[in-house]
């Protein structure tokens, strides 16, 4: 690492971004690190030449995460060196990490500065006084990703924890009245609203502030709201005093009339709110954030609501991981993954089972998708985790509650007690007051993978959701409509969210018929022709019954379990409707295309299935056209008949000749044919 020449970068670049000038400066800081895999060599007079030149984001599993069970979970030291400039002595400094892997604790010229617990939050460490100005400075990040019972989540057993910063970094530079950056690095804004319709929306917004001078002083501070086009809409301006003592909270009312309101992916109107800080009439500090006026109702036995109109919610999940790259993921490849769930017609998103990328976050606001945030108290407890449960849960509130986009805050997933005195259920209840005291405006969900209402921890929070595997783990494929017929009977005014369902599918095996001659536990088969079929069955009834709110299919993406040998692929949870590399997307992902995206398509399931030993054969299609036929090898369209729903077409003994056939499906719309065509061999 040539640390001269990225001390002279650094030096130029404070200069050249205009650090005397007013207002905060937010910097990457994520090029010229170096890393090196173990703990830090506490002995000076050793050489230490382990050290590779990386850059941010950056993780040390991105490969042996995704082989198996011998990952290395351990210490990871990141180094970077740089300079301060003299000119920035009574600035305010502060190093804010979007996201390290799992417990990270930060060094700055061999001063320990903190330490931070959990892989999936922001955290944001001051260094104004432990810099030296004009001279060289030495940043030392030490990760570990070792699963520990006081952090969530506590094993790896559903996913890897990853080790490294995995996400980017920040230099922030503020003046010494500023925003705060600290209040569990959050913006230092959060912003309700209350009353919303289209003629009105009361919002509010509180600033927590810090005075840094010597004494008393005297601002402004001002709050305005522009629309799209940057327009002013609204503005309030405030006196104050800032104490120099503790945490200014200044609170500051706008309402809107007649608003623009951000409604999902039909019109995601965001406007922007900014608050300042005017000191002898310039601007000190501002900090700007998205708002978009909406209200979510969710109603038992009818749905979720935006803005007063039924809103329908074809939800998936997804993991922040891709194949040989883990969870260092940019934010194109957040963007890639968004817009394939885009293209599969989704409404709703769960981010699974923590805190995501705020890049993603933000995304979900300009997109239009609603989305539901969660943390990782997941699968297994310890009864030492609760500290740290409620420090991820405040920091996910704090740091995300300004995204129009999330609807709910997820509390648990998975974990369970046998009655409401012991430890999971009173911590749910004591993380659900937590969100509630926080955010009082948002709905708070915990998850059981148990098909009963009444399960201790879980009625703790506004809304039920359950995991249900029908025909994988637990029973056959239809029994989806007995269970959810049985809620809607003997719970009706229940609020349930369908909040994981469907089956593993190896995207290179395949069945004739539906086999269920499999061990989802520990086998070795699971074909694709089985997750298929689960997933076009269970839709079919998942989309009769309003009384699942919302419905989250499990998984959009594969993703690495370190844990599992299962499916003819080792660590991998095969249950993603596209591959890990993002590079096939599976029969499923256009069954669900063809039910909720209105782009005109047809698709001809079972094409990797196209060495077929029986000459009579059944196909099937999916497709959202007007009449669907079928042709085999040119010659004459046949008719088939409706299967599961309308957008299931099944075609009956059609007989293959010796040698390759050719299949063509046909529909219309609006009088424009559109065809899809592949090729069975017999």
């Amino acid at each position: 690492m040539n640390k001269h020449t990225l001390i002279t970068f650094l030096t130029v670049l404070l200069f050249l971004q205009g650090y005397g000038q007013e207002g905060r400066k937010v910097i990457p800081f994520n090029d010229g690190w170096a890393f090196r895999k173990g703990p830090l060599i506490a002995d000076s007079s050793q050489t230490d030449t382990a050290w590779t030149n990386v850059h941010i984001p950056h993780t040390w599993n991105n490969k042996d995460m995704q082989e198996g069970k011998n990952f290395y979970a351990g210490d990871g030291c990141y180094k970077k060196m740089f300079k301060v400039d003299p000119a920035l002595k009574g600035k305010r400094l502060f190093l804010r990490f979007d996201g390290v892997g799992s417990v990270a604790t930060l060094y700055i010229n061999n001063r320990l500065i903190g330490e931070h617990k959990g892989s999936y939050a922001a955290f944001c460490f001051e260094i104004t006084h432990s810099v030296k100005y004009g001279a060289e400075n030495t940043i030392v990040l030490k990760a570990n990703n070792q699963a520990r019972e006081d952090v969530l989540p506590i094993n790896n057993f559903l996913f890897g924890i990853f080790g490294g910063m995995y996400r980017p970094v920040n230099l922030l530079i503020t003046n010494d009245i500023n925003i705060t950056t600290t209040d569990y690095a959050s913006s230092g804004l959060a912003i309700s609203q209350e009353n919303v319709s289209d003629k009105k929306a009361d919002i509010s917004v509180v600033a927590k502030i810090e005075n840094k001078q010597p004494h008393h002083t005297t601002a402004q501070v001002q709050t305005e709201i522009k629309d799209r086009q940057g327009k002013r809409i609204a503005v309030v301006v405030k006196d104050v005093v800032l104490s120099p003592q503790g945490i200014n909270i200044i609170r500051q009312d706008l309402p809107v009339t007649q608003p623009h309101l951000w409604n999902g992916l039909k019109d995601p109107y965001l406007y922007s709110l900014t608050t300042s800080i005017i000191t002898a009439g310039h601007i000190i500090d501002a900090v700007t954030q998205p708002l978009g006026i909406r209200s979510f109702e969710v109603l038992p036995g009818k749905g979720v609501f935006l803005n007063g109109q039924p809103y329908v919610m074809h939800g998936v999940t997804r993991h922040q991981e891709w194949q040989d790259c883990g969870n260092a993921l940019s934010n194109e490849q957040h963007k890639a993954d968004l817009d394939l769930i885009r293209e599969i017609g989704a409404t709703t998103i769960r981010f699974a089972h923590y805190q995501q990328s705020d890049y993603l976050y933000s995304q979900c606001d300009s997109m239009g998708f609603v989305i539901w945030a969660e943390i990782p108290f997941v699968n297994n407890f310890s009864g030492k985790e609760s500290e740290n449960a409620r420090q991820q849960l405040t920091e996910l509130i704090r740091q995300n509650r300004n995204h129009p986009a999330i609807y709910v805050w997820g509390m648990h997933n998975e974990v369970y007690s046998k009655t409401p005195d012991e430890h999971v259920a009173v911590l749910t209840r004591q993380l659900n007051d937590l969100a509630k005291t926080e955010d009082p405006g948002r709905y708070t969900v915990a998850v059981s993978g148990y098909g009963e209402m009444n399960r201790p921890a879980n009625l703790a929070a506004d809304i039920q959701g359950m995991n249900r595997y029908f025909g994988w783990y637990e029973g056959k494929i239809n029994d989806i409509e007995t269970w959810v017929s049985g809620l809607e009977k003997n719970y009706p005014d229940y609020k349930l969210m369908l909040t994981e369902y469907g089956a593993d599918g190896n995207i290179n095996q395949h069945t004739d018929s539906i086999s269920t001659d499999f061990d989802p536990v520990s086998g070795q088969f699971f074909p694709e022709t089985y997750q298929t079929a689960t997933h076009v069955k269970q839709w079919s009834v998942i989309e009769k019954h309003p009384y699942i709110a919302a419905s989250y299919l499990w998984n959009m993406f594969e993703f690495a379990v370190p844990m599992w040998n299962r499916g003819g692929v080792n660590a991998r949870n095969l249950k993603g409707l596209i591959t890990y590399d993002r590079k096939q997307k599976k029969d499923a992902f256009y069954w669900y295309k063809a039910n909720w995206n209105p782009e005109p398509m047809i698709y001809i399931a079972e094409r990797r299935n196209n060495i077929r030993k029986q000459a009579q054969v059944k196909v099937e299609v999916f497709s959202n056209l007007e009449n669907i036929t079928l042709t085999l090898n040119d010659g004459k369209p046949v008719t088939g008949h409706q299967g599961a729903n309308h957008r299931d077409f099944i075609f009956d003994n059609i007989l293959l000749k010796a040698g390759v056939n050719i299949l063509k499906a046909t529909g219309t719309q609006n009088g424009k044919a559109i065809t899809d065509t592949i090729t069975w061999t017999h």
